[in-house]
């Protein structure tokens, strides 16, 4: 069982280690100076020495599940207008930092999402109603953790930053493979437990990789007000990791650098800070008015960098994307969909008595009190409401006769 912590310092994201001078391997700790881009808004590829394009298999199955990711937001927040689903935080226009997320994980690996990483915990195969159902609003989270290695979806800003590092230094301890990625936003950088996470992870050395969807705002909060820092990955060199910023929006650029700070994790390389750059499209949620905080101008900018749009011209270009493929993907997307309204158009049985159960394994006294008080208002709710057809004594005067 190893206890170390991090003696040395981490190479760059990508390239090769410096034995040299501290100055040196500070800089390697740097974030570069623009976001990392290998496919433009044109969808013409960029090169880049340290992050090799991914092959056109990989790209194109990503596409599909940028797709779906696309229809799931469209498809929820219709939901929401409907009064099925409570709340929704759409992560539309951010769906390839979602996928790349996912796919660069392995079976073995954890997820650590938080309350807008909805299409990232389905493209990791957690079933798209189960998902949901916390959303709806329901006691129970929805999906068991275990069983594909997400974690439930965080409102807290920023508590989910320390249970991935706990459960990193945990897979360490124990010599598993295990490499856990742990999404946030700009807003949670500001939080004390943002700190903690990355120092106790950069001290311990542990196999996490902090992933910033930097997406503009916190809410209403603009990035300006959030930090004057030149970017959020440079904060890493702060806490000896390395830090590397990527254009949130490409998603051939977001698998090759999270994918290597993903092996560089499981090679034994320790933490990463990782922020994609990309844009809230749509309002914080169903209760925001976006409109009060920034113009639709700000936003139209943003338009023709979308994810979905440059991938389907960088892949038509050579072919690897075809009509038929197209139609593919967008009547597996329809399907998800469906099945997502069938779903959340089921009515569910609620039972009242839920309420005091799971919560602990033997109720309190106040508890078991409080459920007898509830059990007795809904028997004498049930008693009036069985009036009409069961009339009780006395009633039925002839006064009462048609």
């Amino acid at each position: 069982m190893s206890t170390a912590t991090n003696g040395g310092r981490g190479s760059m994201l990508g390239g090769a280690s410096d034995g040299g001078a501290a100055p040196a391997a500070d800089r390697a700790l740097l974030p570069s100076a623009e976001p990392v881009q290998l496919v433009d808004p044109d969808g013409q590829h960029n090169h880049d020495d340290r992050y090799p394009l991914p092959d056109g298999e990989q790209l194109l199955g990503a596409f599909g599940r940028l797709v779906a990711g696309r229809r799931i937001n469209d498809q929820a927040n219709a939901l929401v207008r409907q009064g099925r689903m409570a709340v929704y935080p759409s992560s539309h226009g951010q769906e390839a930092c979602q996928v790349a997320a996912a796919v660069v994980l392995g079976n073995e690996d954890w997820l650590f999402p938080t309350y807008r990483d909805t299409v990232a915990v389905i493209t990791r195969g957690v079933d798209p109603l189960q998902v949901l159902t916390l959303l709806r609003g329901d006691w129970h989270g929805g999906y068991d953790p275990h069983e594909h290695r997400v974690a439930t979806q965080a409102t807290p800003l920023a508590t989910q930053l320390l249970h991935a590092v706990g459960v990193a230094h945990a897979a360490k301890l124990r010599g598993e493979p295990t490499v856990v990625l742990a999404m946030c936003g700009d807003g949670a950088t500001s939080e004390g437990d943002f700190h903690e996470a990355l120092n106790f992870a950069a001290v311990f050395h542990v196999p996490v990789v902090f992933f910033i969807q930097n997406n503009e705002f916190a809410i209403s909060v603009p990035l300006k007000n959030q930090t004057v820092a030149p970017s959020l990955a440079h904060k890493a060199i702060g806490y000896g990791m390395p830090g590397e910023r990527v254009d949130g929006n490409d998603l051939a650029a977001l698998l090759a650098v999270l994918g290597a700070a993903v092996d560089r994790a499981r090679d034994g390389g320790g933490p990463s800070l990782i922020e994609a750059h990309t844009y809230r499209m749509q309002a914080h949620t169903n209760a925001d008015d976006a409109t009060r905080y920034r113009s639709a101008d700000d936003v139209e900018r943003w338009v023709p960098r979308d994810p979905i749009l440059r991938m389907r011209t960088y892949l038509r270009a050579l072919n690897l994307l075809t009509d038929e493929g197209e139609r593919a993907f967008a009547d597996e997307a329809d399907a998800i969909a469906a099945a997502i309204r069938k779903g959340l158009n089921t009515e569910v049985e609620v039972n009242p008595a839920e309420l005091f159960e799971y919560v602990y394994t033997e109720k309190t006294s106040q508890l078991r009190e409080q459920a007898e008080q509830l059990r007795e208002e809904l028997a004498r709710d049930a008693g009036a409401g069985a009036a009409p057809d069961a009339p009780a004594d006395g009633a039925g005067d002839e006064g009462d006769q048609p």
